[in-house]
């Protein structure tokens, strides 16, 4: 049996070792990924995702210090992990609640995410010692700074524009770093007892304030609608009095030109017709006046009204009478000049 030769073996050594290096320095970065390279210590590129070939020994990844919060129970625990694949993807931090003191003196812990996103690597790795711990404290100081300014009451309406002003204030810091700031969300607000029992009955006291309003607005509304139908109501009943007022004169004032018409219109007959329409209109009320009570007083001037309509009668009849005689004077007035007509 032979033995292996020393430049057998001094050839496979070589071989090992060629591949040994082509394989170190071939870099496979997976997609939404990057890797920082440093060459003897100091930037040489950003591998981006695919297959890159670097100088084995020579390059090398310069990794970074990421921080996340896992939840157990109810803390969250922070984890500390050193990367040299730098995730470009957008990622949620999720930090634990911070006791932060409004205007008002109230305390309350505010729980928050903050959603942000590597866009320049290189800034990531150079420019802050630890990217996501800057980021997590600048999250908290700015929490801190704009609830700061404002009061409970107001906090709770306007979660919206407490996220605005927080994402506002950290793009320019977070620029810098090569972080793109996408949304800053706060979750949860809790507050001590004593301030939650007396925000509940100032919730139940204005409650009570709204329904009470409203029903008084009702009830002035409807007595409103009310008064105005009464008012209609009594428009359209003077209204109605007025004209039937007006018909009942034109009526009389129609019967009393045909009675002076028939009887004559001389100033003796025009005070006999008015005494007998007065006598009419007592007459008519004599009924009313005697159930009113149990004793019915007639004026002294009731026989002078009765004595006219007494007079008329003699001299004319009844109205009736009289307006069938000035019928049938005109009846023959008018075959008197159609026969003289016809001749």
């Amino acid at each position: 049996m032979e033995l292996i030769s020393p430049g057998l073996i001094a050839a496979l050594m070589i071989v090992v070792i060629g591949v040994l290096i082509v394989a170190k320095g071939l870099v496979i970065v997976r997609q939404s990924e990057v890797m920082v390279i440093e060459r003897l210590g100091s930037f040489n590129r950003v591998l981006e995702s695919g297959i890159n070939i670097i100088v084995p020994f020579i390059d090398q990844p310069r990794a970074i210090t990421m921080i996340r919060y896992r939840k157990m129970g109810d803390e969250y625990h922070p984890i500390t992990s050193s990367e040299t694949r730098i995730d470009r993807r957008e990622t949620v931090m999720d930090f634990p609640g911070q006791p932060v003191v409004t205007t008002d003196n109230v305390t309350v812990n505010i729980n928050g995410a903050l959603y942000y996103q590597v866009i320049d690597p290189k800034r990531a790795v150079y420019e802050v010692e630890n990217m996501s711990q800057a980021v997590e404290v600048l999250a908290k100081t700015t929490l801190r700074s704009v609830v700061g300014k404002m009061e409970l009451d107001k906090l709770f309406e306007s979660r919206a524009e407490v996220n605005n002003e927080i994402q506002a204030a950290m793009e320019e810091a977070a620029s810098k770093w090569g972080v793109k700031i996408s949304r800053v969300e706060v979750q949860d607000i809790a507050m001590p007892e004593e301030v939650e029992s007396a925000m509940r009955l100032q919730m139940a006291a204005e409650r009570k304030r709204r329904a009470t309003v409203t029903e008084a607005e009702g009830e002035k509304a409807a007595a409103i609608a009310m008064a105005q139908g009464q008012r209609e109501s009594a428009i359209l009943n003077a209204q109605g009095d007025k004209e039937s007022a007006i018909l009942r004169a034109q009526g009389e004032q129609e019967s009393i030109k045909l009675v002076l018409s028939a009887i004559g219109d001389s100033e003796e007959n025009k005070r006999t017709v008015v005494g007998y329409l007065l006598g009419q209109s007592y007459i008519k009320a004599l009924p009313t006046m005697a159930q009113e009570g149990e004793r019915v007083f007639v004026p002294y001037e009731s026989s002078a009204l009765l004595g006219s309509m007494g007079m008329f009668r003699e001299m004319a009849g009844s109205p009736e009478e009289a307006l069938t005689k000035a019928g049938e004077r005109r009846g023959l007035a008018g075959g008197m000049l159609g026969a003289s007509a016809g001749e």
